[in-house]
């Protein structure tokens, strides 16, 4: 993924985004001085983003010594007005991360969820950043303090839909999966954690959504058709989506210092992993099967 690309789609969007903002903006009737940034919106936008792809570990690592970010943008502030900067690219910045989650649902689809940890367990009684925010939770691997990502991916790996909650919101609660399901449809396959109350399966079901869930070991067996059998044994393809999003795209991490960076983070993690071209997807098996 070039750095060129990447400021191509957000200086589109934020063309779109200021028109509609300025048009919508109510003003005081007082003369504001307009005061002139050395970066545009769009510039911000695409130097938080191409972070997650310049490998470097650390932002401020990525700003002080990147020569390609230094080349494209020759009028670069310093680190500490950067900071400043990106604070006032919050709002077009997690609506362009919806924007392009949008993606069209081809009909299957695959639910999961992964924590955000900002802190080590032991110390929580002393984390600042984020008390009264982040909550403790726990995934398969353990206890966690900090917040979780909902994703819906369809089968080609692109993200439908996300969600960041608190870590101690449960993966079936009926108002996440409510708003994180709007627009599919289709069959969604999850773990046991989406078994869903009838009701709220029942209404999911008669919009056109059929969730499909194994059982735990004290319900009763139900047969279940082949070929959900076999989905849902694709379902690892989600948690790829996951682990490349820690692993390369840095989503997740402990030095934030203020919420609102966590927030800017996670955003830009998405829309970096919405320029990757090669994501994982059922497909891909497939034809090795076919291959093979």
């Amino acid at each position: 993924m070039k750095l060129t690309t990447i400021f191509c789609y957000s200086d589109d969007f934020c063309k779109f985004f200021e028109k509609e903002f300025n048009a919508r903006t109510l003003s005081t009737g007082s003369h504001l001085r307009k005061r002139g940034f050395l970066l545009n919106l769009s510039e911000v936008i695409a130097i938080i983003v191409y972070y997650h792809e310049s490998g470097y570990k650390t932002f401020k690592d990525y700003y002080t010594r990147s020569t390609e970010l230094k080349s494209a943008f020759p009028n670069m502030p310093t680190y500490n007005r950067f900071l400043e900067l990106q604070q006032l690219a919050i709002t077009p910045l997690a609506i362009f991360t919806k924007l392009l989650s949008q993606e069209q649902c081809d009909g299957t689809s695959f639910i999961d969820s992964f924590s955000l940890e900002v802190s080590h367990p032991k110390r929580i009684s002393s984390h600042k950043t984020f008390r009264g925010i982040a909550k403790r939770g726990k995934t398969s691997m353990g206890w966690f303090f900090g917040f979780k990502v909902h994703l819906i991916i369809n089968s080609t790996g692109e993200i439908l839909n996300f969600e960041i909650t608190k870590g101690n919101v449960a993966d079936n609660n009926s108002k996440l999966i409510k708003k994180i399901m709007k627009r599919i449809h289709g069959k969604i396959y999850g773990d046991k954690g989406y078994l869903l109350n009838p009701e709220l399966f029942e209404s999911l079901y008669n919009q056109g959504v059929h969730v499909v869930t194994k059982i735990k070991k004290n319900m009763k067996n139900k047969l279940m058709v082949m070929q959900d059998k076999l989905m849902l044994k694709k379902r690892g393809v989600i948690e790829s989506v996951g682990a490349i999003l820690k692993e390369s795209f840095n989503i997740e991490h402990s030095r934030y210092r203020n919420p609102m960076t966590l927030l800017i983070n996670v955003c830009a993690a998405l829309i970096a992993y919405s320029f990757r071209e090669n994501k994982p997807s059922i497909h891909k098996k497939v034809r090795k099967m076919l291959t093979a």
